[in-house]
């Protein structure tokens, strides 16, 4: 192995398993990164078969146990590690109690992580995966529409409380968490907020996001009717835009990660005319909500490239067919 891929040392991922944090661990390995890979089981080899898989993995991945409730089990996993990838978060759709199934394991999983970290000597960056609705649920009389949100926008907590939307809700207190933590540890701290991500799922069992693509495909207009208007953006993107953040010094503060802001309708338009055999639904029930854009000149100051709506949809149809989740068309 070439000296430049040896010297990139060692960075921890949590949530390894995870649709997101696969395909990180892909580029960080394919970057030349030693990876530390947090996963609640480690010996369940079916949930990550897919990660031994992934190349460079055997010489360069590391899968250790962690609980992001569960405090001090991730200090094995980050000690020595000179970043510290956060992206693990529980969007599961709560049954009864969101407080205890979606905000606790959010806000204090990521202070567990970030506790760890402070312990951490070798530590030089954290990059937090936040996400795009802790920047765009906002009362429309509260910020006008014509101008697109930037980072300076934070979501209302209050707005997400009255409607009981609890995963934006646990995206806002835990990124604010960080921030708070970071400030009074002396901790380096950079966000990156995706918004809807599209790509090539890795794991095999689907989760919500890539659950919610292929009822789209499928014609299901359930799920995506409530999405109303929606930024997207590549997986590969997501990957790319947290190891860019990580290893440029001048990256500071949050990076709104977005390739298109699109309406539902706009969007069914656009598959249906790019994929006519698949019975994506012709339209959705309007849906009286603000209309937003999204300012991403900051991350694209960086020299960052989104790749296209089309791009991010071929890539996601592929690996489904490919997996046996879509029928070959």
């Amino acid at each position: 192995m070439d000296r430049k891929l040896e010297s990139k040392g060692r960075v921890c991922v949590t949530g390894a398993s995870g649709f997101l944090a696969s395909w990180l661990i892909k580029r960080l390995l394919l970057s030349g990164y030693h990876v530390t890979g947090t996963v609640r089981d480690p010996g369940n080899q079916k949930k990550l078969a897919h990660l031994w898989k992934l190349e460079g993995a055997k010489e360069r991945l590391r899968l250790v146990k962690a609980d992001l409730v569960e405090e001090g089990s991730f200090d094995d996993a980050i000690l020595g590690c000179h970043g510290v990838f956060h992206s693990a978060s529980p969007v599961l759709r709560p049954s009864s109690d969101p407080k205890k199934e979606i905000l606790d394991p959010a806000i204090e999983g990521t202070l567990n992580v970030l506790r760890s970290c402070k312990n951490n000597p070798s530590l030089r960056r954290v990059v937090l995966t936040s996400s795009s609705s802790a920047v765009r649920v906002r009362d429309p009389d509260d910020f006008d529409s014509n101008i697109p949100l930037d980072e300076s926008s934070w979501s209302s907590v209050e707005l997400c409380e009255k409607l009981q939307i609890w995963y934006p809700l646990s995206k806002i207190l835990a990124e604010r968490a960080a921030w708070d933590f970071c400030k009074e540890n002396g901790i380096d701290l950079v966000t990156v907020l995706p918004t809807f991500v599209i790509g090539p799922s890795l794991p095999p069992d689907l989760c919500s996001t890539a659950s919610d693509i292929l009822g789209l495909l499928k014609g299901e207009t359930e799920k995506f009717n409530w999405h109303g208007r929606m930024g997207y953006v590549h997986l590969d993107d997501v990957a790319l835009s947290h190891i860019l953040v990580y290893e440029q010094q001048s990256a500071h503060g949050r990076y709104i990660c977005s390739s298109t802001v699109l309406d539902n309708n706009e969007l069914a338009s656009l598959l249906s005319t790019r994929y006519p055999s698949l019975p994506i639904p012709e339209r959705f029930e309007h849906l009286e909500r603000p209309y937003y854009d999204l300012n991403t000149s900051k991350l694209k100051s960086l020299g960052f490239k989104f790749k296209t709506i089309q791009e991010m949809f071929d890539d996601c149809i592929a690996s489904l067919v490919d997996q046996g989740h879509l029928s070959p068309f």
